[in-house]
């Protein structure tokens, strides 16, 4: 099954549910995450999808958990075009399970904030920030919209990850009553997602964006609106890893030429930029001569 996101609307109900089971093995391999890291990663990314869901083009959201947890920090970026990437700090966090016998992400994020940064490309970014509440990722975004966006909504995030540190199946969902739903309509979505089966389950029987949007809205005549193709793809190049080369300073550009070598990672994706003795100089040249 392929990653997607579907989106659909009833009368004051929209809804938007995605499969993310390949993007988030491509970040397991990318940063080697062990299953705790891979589970609050791969929803941190599939949250940050949906949450895109609602941006216009050329515009982009970013989500960081800041915890005093032991995975430290976790940040995903996403595009409503479908593209996410994103990284934690200390991938290979092991923990004993929790008391319900499952993977305990929230011991392993802790306390602390939950930021989402809106990036419009209208002057500066629109930034918000919460407490986080329980570290399982999906009922820290419930909160953060309702608290710091004042928009009532139903997120559920789910990893099912396997033995040998695969997920399984990824993917989430988010339900936001619009402001024209009645009583009658949030009583009924209350009744059902009372009801909701973990969504890493219902993906692990087969079921696409669409038959999970069903599940989730039984009784409810839904309006399917558009399908987006999902992938884990990262902005760097070595063009722009440059850029923070010549931000060094002069002494430490000069033993990264005389090394004769450097290797610049992105945390972002892991891919690792060689770069030589010569393209060293070059760039200690250009920024002596921008100082």
């Amino acid at each position: 099954m392929s990653d997607i996101l579907v989106k659909a609307i009833t009368k004051g109900v929209r809804v938007y549910a995605a499969v993310t089971t390949d993007l988030v093995n491509e970040a397991i391999r990318r940063h080697d995450c062990y299953p705790i890291a891979a589970a609050a990663l791969g929803r941190t990314m599939t949250g940050a999808l949906l949450m895109a869901a609602n941006l216009k083009n050329q515009e982009a959201i970013t989500i960081d958990f800041r915890g005093d947890g032991p995975l430290g920090s976790i940040t995903a970026d996403a595009t409503p075009d479908g593209f996410v990437r994103g990284y934690v700090h200390n991938p290979h966090v092991d923990l004993p399970l929790n008391a319900q016998g499952k993977l305990d992400v929230g011991g392993a994020i802790g306390q602390g904030l939950v930021t989402v940064t809106r990036f419009t490309g209208l002057g500066e970014p629109m930034r918000g920030s919460c407490e986080i509440v329980s570290g399982e990722i999906a009922e820290d975004l419930t909160n953060y919209l309702y608290v710091s966006e004042q928009t009532p909504s139903s997120v559920g995030l789910g990893v099912l990850v396997d033995k040998d540190f695969k997920a399984v199946a990824a993917g989430g969902f988010m339900l936001q009553p619009m402001p024209d739903a009645d009583e009658e309509i949030i009583s009924r979505l209350e009744e059902n997602l009372q009801k909701v089966r973990p969504v890493s389950a219902m993906i692990a029987e087969g079921k696409g964006p669409r038959a999970i949007i069903k599940e989730l809205m039984a009784g409810f005549d839904m309006e399917f609106l558009s399908s987006t193709e999902l992938s884990f793809k990262c902005q760097c190049s070595k063009e722009r890893l440059e850029d923070v080369l010549l931000n060094l300073g002069h002494d430490d550009m000069q033993s990264l030429v005389e090394d004769g070598h450097a290797e610049v990672c992105c945390h972002f994706c892991g891919e690792k930029y060689q770069f030589s003795r010569e393209e060293l100089q070059k760039l200690l040249d250009l920024a002596d001569g921008l100082r």
